[in-house]
């Protein structure tokens, strides 16, 4: 098949199927790999192909009660990981892959490495944690020492910095803050470390937490970094302070949240209210 059947195939999925834009996007990316890398024949660029429509939907956002009873429900690192999420608007794996050295207690902060764009960027550390989270660390110290005592103890490092320097794996600074429970072998090199914990265990710990809660809206890790912004907003604070917290890139990104608020311009009583 050529440029033509390529092009047919992928308007059908427009036209015809209906697909969310990056389902056409991942199918055409998927297309152009398969040709130019595996096929080493290079399509021509597809102007013609009717682009599916993007969808705008509003975030899914839990109230303050929905929240508590949510957090409520959760216990243990599971609780702890959901609480930092909700506190501090962090996406799930870049909660998940803090490290201890970015941790800040004195200046009650969070410094997120590599977020979504390879930025850095600081977000706040809840008050609230502070002791919750010290005392996690306490454990996770213990955990390393044992690790260290079994000739173990060593983290994935960015960016080739473990043959740059070979000895700060094993640092504690450069540990997780949330690690897994067993250690397994990396599947680059072979070496066994221990990595952080698995994104589809807290993602099943949120889902059955919200279905204890009795929350009937659909339910997941991601939904706190929404409800967290939504709630900053409410609480008045300015939505580029609100942006450089989530790490958004433009402002327009963040403005999705003030649409599920009731204040501003938008917030109005119906006529049916002062009847």
């Amino acid at each position: 098949m050529g440029g033509a059947e390529v092009m047919a195939f992928l308007t059908h999925l427009a036209v015809d199927r209906n697909v969310a834009p990056s389902t056409q996007n991942q199918a055409k990316s998927a297309l152009l790999f398969l040709y130019r890398v595996v096929l080493q024949f290079d399509l021509p660029w597809m102007d013609e192909i009717v682009a599916a429509k993007e969808k705008r939907r509003l975030p899914v956002v839990l109230t303050h009660g929905e929240v508590r009873s949510l957090l409520h429900e959760l216990s243990g690192t599971m609780g702890l990981v959901a609480a930092l999420l909700y506190g501090t608007g962090m996406r799930l794996l870049e909660g998940l892959r803090l490290r201890v050295k970015d941790v800040g207690f004195e200046r009650r902060e969070l410094i997120v490495r590599s977020g979504k764009g390879g930025k850095d960027r600081v977000t706040v550390l809840p008050e609230n944690l502070l002791l919750p989270l010290r005392d996690h660390l306490v454990r996770v110290k213990t955990l390393h020492g044992r690790d260290l005592a079994d000739g173990l103890g060593e983290v994935w490092m960015p960016h080739a910095l473990a043959q740059k320097y070979p000895s700060e794996s094993r640092a504690w600074g450069w540990q997780w803050v949330f690690p897994s429970a067993k250690v397994s072998a990396d599947p680059r090199t072979g070496q066994v470390m221990r990595h952080h914990l698995n994104e589809a265990s807290v993602q099943k710990a949120v889902t059955v937490a919200a279905r204890r809660a009795g929350i009937d809206k659909p339910c997941s890790p991601h939904v706190l970094r929404h409800s967290f912004a939504t709630h900053m907003l409410q609480a008045g604070y300015d939505i580029r302070t609100v942006q450089e917290l989530l790490g958004h890139a433009d402002v327009k990104t963040t403005m999705v949240y003030t649409h599920v608020l009731n204040r501003g311009g938008r917030g109005v009583r119906s006529p049916l209210d002062q009847i």
